[in-house]
């Protein structure tokens, strides 16, 4: 594993490829967009998604899906909405037994199902691994110390992934819970939504506190269902993540809440952003598969509806509070 493809050059996919360089590997990151491969190229830099972060001229770019996918471990750092795509794209050029690792966060809009699942779909004999964990784009760039959960079926793969990328201030932590591994990543976007409208309405820390604790309770219901490890969801890539972008406004989740608790319309918030928000697309995908599997999820409900139903936050709000009083556990 000496040399790693990134697929996606976004704030995220440059970011590890700065890890993917402090381990001592060599990188290859795919751009979408010409511009950002002649920066990263020529000025070593990538000005529209990482401006203040200079980058080892050794990190090469390209517009080439096959290049990046010749690499002996791809990592898959386009928005969960395009991960599908992605894999059709690289799938043909990819060794037997290449891993590739799932390093987006979100649930398939269109099918509600995980990212893992929709990757199957497209490219069934490909070995899939999950990135996951509190992991702002920015910090990592930097070297701030992160952990990471970095889930395989296989642990022997696991392993060597995790000793691949591992450098003294990026610590994974292998695991085979490759469900478990997306379930928070995916959850915790739109549970952020949520506390985001808490403090832009100024509701207080009291309910900010509630609804991160209750929207773990909805992750582990759903985590349930899908058979996900209990323990992975108290780890980095559930409570880990859900604590990080629940509490902070470098989280993009989080100031789309905001915005819309301050009084921003859903339009607004939705346009003119040149990063995604995933939990506004994972919204109504969990609800398509919570609804499937029979899993209730009124917080993940109720932001559905605001982002695009166009509800009044008020009612919505006194909704959710109003539901019948019930056991915590």
């Amino acid at each position: 594993m000496k040399r790693i493809g990134i697929i996606g050059a976004g704030a995220w996919g440059t970011a590890l490829a700065t890890v993917v360089r402090r381990a001592g590997r060599e990188v290859i990151i795919r751009a979408h967009e010409p511009e950002v491969t002649v920066a990263i190229n020529t000025r070593h830099t990538n000005p529209d998604y990482l401006p203040d972060i200079p980058l080892d001229p050794a990190i090469q770019a390209t517009d080439d899906f096959a290049e990046a996918a010749g690499a002996d471990v791809v990592l898959l750092a386009t928005p969960a909405q395009f991960a599908r795509a992605a894999v059709n794209a690289i799938a043909p050029h990819l060794a037997k037994g290449t891993p590739v690792v799932i390093c987006a966060k979100g649930i398939e809009q269109a099918t509600g199902k995980l990212l893992s699942e929709a990757i199957s779909d497209t490219a069934p004999n490909i070995t899939t691994a999950v990135l996951s964990g509190p992991t702002f784009a920015d910090e990592v760039a930097r070297g701030l110390p992160t952990a990471v959960t970095l889930a395989c079926n296989n642990m022997d793969t696991a392993n060597a992934l995790a000793e691949t990328l591992g450098t003294p201030t990026f610590r994974p932590y292998a695991s085979r819970d490759v469900v478990g591994a997306q379930i928070g990543g995916a959850l915790k976007n739109v549970i952020a939504i949520a506390c985001g409208i808490v403090d832009g309405r100024g509701l207080g820390q009291n309910a900010r506190a509630a609804t991160i604790a209750r929207g773990l309770a909805e992750m582990a219901r759903f985590g349930d269902a899908l058979k996900a490890d209990p323990r992975t969801l108290m780890g980095l890539s559930g409570l880990g993540d859900l604590t990080l972008t629940c509490t902070s406004v470098a989280s993009r989740n989080y100031t789309v809440g905001k915005a819309l608790g301050e009084g921003a319309t859903p339009d607004d918030v939705k346009i003119g952003r040149r990063t995604v928000a995933e939990g506004v697309f994972t919204a109504p995908a969990v609800l398509t598969r919570g609804k499937a599997l029979g899993v209730e999820l009124p917080i993940c409900a109720a932001i559905d509806t605001i982002l695009h139903d166009n509800a009044d936050i008020d009612v919505t709000i006194g909704e959710v509070l109003a539901r019948p009083l019930r056991p915590e556990v």
